[in-house]
């Protein structure tokens, strides 16, 4: 039999790829630093995590424990496999049972590391059959790791305010793998400038100062809080306001074209929208205003002035809006699920394993004073 041709699968920060054959097809990973495929007839999937040991939440322990809650897994046998992975010390793999969104798979998990990560490499498959196997571990046996080179230029000096405005991007500076202590998440050397640049293009279409003040008028004036209000309120006019709230799933599969998942998810936005009006997902841009302020001084689109006198306004606004930090967590993770269309439950676990660490943001107080301390 001819083998299938291959394809490069890397991560979109590039400091990981895998081969797989040239039919699969690339699935949004989420993260920088990740790897998400699927085959072409979607009856397999492979995703590989990576979790940097500078960022935070990088423990060997809360990655395995991420996994275990993402992916549902039961039946955990361990496998004996120890070197499918070239460059991986510390392996542990598994064959296991795993939840994808309600469908029950066969599943097979690696666990290690290198100087640079923490790896989770895992593959599900409606039959993890002896071909399937041997084509997992021909995929292990292709993965590479181009760690960045980590040349440290001093970081703007942490004080409590700084801290505090970190916490409202934290979550998703651990999920990139950076140091939530550190204003904009990482040393400004010249690798991570270049990465950073070419993040703020991909997402943002930022290049410039230009392009980047664009985008902080539309965080503050608009965001995605507009496009939800003007949604909400389609909704409450074509009939959901009057509905009982137990009978608005049903009514939104029924008038709207929507599956029950989309059904579900709507309705809670909507209650939350009864109760919070824009703000029950407002957190999600005003977050990711002082992300983007962050990464801007990051960069060098805006000096270390003017991006933390900037962020200190922000959060000195998001600090009176909300009453705490999980109140303005709630925000954020509802915001992610409405832009996202998809679960934030992994998001809301890191979140709550920062909330037990010594340095946490999550540890002052939500009402501290905000003073330009640095």
């Amino acid at each position: 039999m001819v083998p299938s041709a291959e394809a490069e699968f890397a991560s979109a920060d590039g400091t990981i790829s895998i081969m797989l054959k040239e039919s699969w097809e690339e699935k949004d990973a989420k993260e920088d630093g990740w790897i998400g495929a699927s085959s072409k007839n979607g009856m397999d999937a492979v995703m590989v995590i990576q979790s940097v040991k500078e960022g935070r939440f990088a423990g060997r322990k809360d990655v395995e424990e991420a996994v275990k809650t993402v992916y549902g897994i039961s039946g955990l046998e361990e496998s004996g496999d120890t070197g499918i992975i070239p460059g991986l010390t510390e392996t542990e793999s598994y064959r296991c049972k795993l939840d994808m969104e309600g469908t029950v798979t066969d599943g097979y998990i690696v666990y290690g590391e290198t100087d640079y990560a923490y790896y989770a490499f895992i593959y599900a498959a409606k039959d993890m059959d002896a071909d399937t196997l041997e084509y997992v571990r021909r995929i292990g046996a292709s993965f590479r790791e181009d760690a960045p080179e980590r040349v440290n230029i001093p970081a703007v000096e942490t004080t409590n305010t700084i801290l505090w405005m970190n916490g409202t991007y934290a979550v998703l500076t651990t999920l990139n793998g950076h140091d939530y202590t550190i204003f904009g998440g990482t040393f400004p050397n010249s690798d991570c400038v270049e990465r950073e640049k070419e993040m703020l293009d991909r997402q943002w279409g930022v290049t410039d100062r230009a392009s980047a003040d664009e985008s902080l008028d539309w965080l503050r004036s608009e965001g995605h809080r507009t496009r939800f209000v003007e949604e909400m309120d389609g909704l409450a006019k074509a009939g959901l306001a009057s509905v009982d709230k137990e009978e608005r799933v049903d009514f939104l599969c029924e008038n709207n074209d929507m599956t029950q998942e989309e059904a579900e998810r709507y309705a809670r936005f909507y209650e939350a929208y009864e109760e919070k009006g824009e703000d029950a997902i407002s957190a999600w841009d005003y977050s990711r205003l002082v992300m983007l302020l962050s990464s801007y001084y990051v960069v060098g689109y805006y000096s270390e002035t003017e991006a933390l006198e900037e962020a200190l306004e922000v959060s000195r606004m998001i600090q009176k809006k909300y009453g705490s930090w999980d109140t303005f967590t709630d925000s954020y993770m509802m915001g992610y699920e409405y832009w996202a269309k998809e679960s934030s439950d992994y998001r809301r676990l890191v979140y709550e394993i920062l909330q037990e660490e010594p340095d946490s943001p999550y540890r002052l107080p939500w009402d501290m004073k905000l003073v330009k301390d640095w």
